[in-house]
């Protein structure tokens, strides 16, 4: 069903994964109103948008809303009017560099706040994109393979707050569906679950393309060649995300969907994660370390010294390791899942297949190579 009509708003508007769904609901829809919702708004993204509904042919007016999801004010003024909204900011962390203070006031209370307001202001349809690290791996690394919506696993001791946060966002998104709006009707919520999410504009594997330019074209493995994941193209995800919006919008599939989340995958081949960055950098003449650069149970204790020294001198001076226990196990834990059930609910098929998604990739990573060359 087509979402024609209407004001829609995305949160993370300019990021990653912002950015393509923008460019993908202009070109097949037609909404009044597209609002761009992001702490750093620039101007020649916004006429870039505006340029992309041109070309569509799309009478959607694409406006700019700046400002914090923490403000319940700025997100009243946002969401007046509007009938769906994609939520996809949130504070990436990783590493630990970001403060759990942080992290939730974004990632909980945020969505808390939006959630609140789309009840205010009679907003019927909300998906918000989570994150695979709300399913793990645990500190364990008890391996997935080819799991489902109907999985059983152990997430109860996750040790990444990224993860933590992420998880309880999605948990208040879902438990929000069916609430009672001020005009009568119901609000249907939706979650999805993105696997790692790479194509053009990745940060991560442009990260990856730079540390391997610093290491005479050799990338670094810090993951088995058995712990493999499988890493989804942001094009396809921007379709599902698509496609779910189609769904709580028709009434019969609203009642399938609503309440939900979904894994969201495609056809690219289950590899690990460093296999995968070398997948996509050897056409441009990049090797791959054979092994990892030490036996796991070291590389395990190293990351456990590093993190006891950073809490020691945390009361003194905050010291991020480069690798922690919890990142070491995501790397070597084979997890990767099916779409099966959002290609069955929601309609998803990938529209890209590994083979495009893969040299659209190459060829961004290609255009990065100058710049991050006249860094050396």
């Amino acid at each position: 069903m087509a979402l024609s009509g209407g004001v829609c708003v995305v949160t993370g508007a300019c990021g990653f994964l912002g950015k393509r769904l923008i460019r993908l609901l202009l070109e097949e829809e037609n909404f009044s109103e597209i609002r761009l919702v992001d702490t750093n708004i620039k101007l020649e993204d916004v006429q870039h948008f505006n340029d992309c509904s041109s070309s569509s042919s799309s009478s959607t007016r694409v406006r700019a809303c700046e400002g914090d999801i923490r403000d319940e004010v700025f997100l009243r003024r946002a969401c007046r009017g509007a009938s769906l909204v994609f939520h996809i900011a949130a504070l990436i962390d990783v590493l630990g560099t970001v403060e759990f203070s942080e992290l939730h006031g974004v990632n909980v209370t945020g969505t808390q706040l939006l959630l609140d307001v789309c009840i205010e202001e009679n907003v019927s349809s909300f998906i918000i994109t989570s994150s695979l690290e709300v399913m793990g791996p645990n500190p364990r690394g008890d391996p997935i393979h080819s799991g489902t919506e109907e999985t059983v696993y152990d997430s109860s001791s996750l040790k990444s707050l990224y993860g933590i946060t992420k998880k309880e966002a999605e948990e208040k998104t879902l438990q929000a569906n069916g609430k009672l709006l001020p005009d009568g009707t119901r609000l249907a919520t939706c979650a999805l679950r993105p696997m790692y999410i790479y194509g053009e504009g990745c940060r991560f594997l442009r990260g990856h393309l730079a540390d391997g330019l610093g290491n005479n074209n050799v990338l670094y493995r810090m993951s088995l060649k058995e712990a493999k994941v499988n890493p989804v193209y942001v094009g396809n995800v921007a379709f599902a995300h698509l496609q779910a919006a189609r769904c709580l919008k028709d009434p019969t599939k609203r009642q399938v969907a609503s309440g939900k989340f979904y894994f969201i995958s495609d056809d690219t081949p289950p590899v690990s994660y460093s296999d995968f960055s070398h997948a996509l950098m050897s056409p441009l003449g990049f090797h791959i370390q054979d092994k990892l650069p030490l036996p796991m149970s070291l590389l395990y204790a190293g990351c456990f010294i590093m993190e006891m020294v950073s809490m020691m001198l945390r009361p003194f001076i905050t010291l991020v390791p480069p690798l922690s226990r919890q990142v070491l196990t995501m790397l070597n834990t084979h997890f990767t899942f099916s779409y099966q059930k959002a290609q069955t609910e929601l309609g998803y098929t990938p529209r890209f297949s590994w083979q495009q998604a893969s040299k659209g990739t190459t060829e961004w990573l290609a255009g990065q190579l100058p710049a991050l060359q006249e860094k050396l």
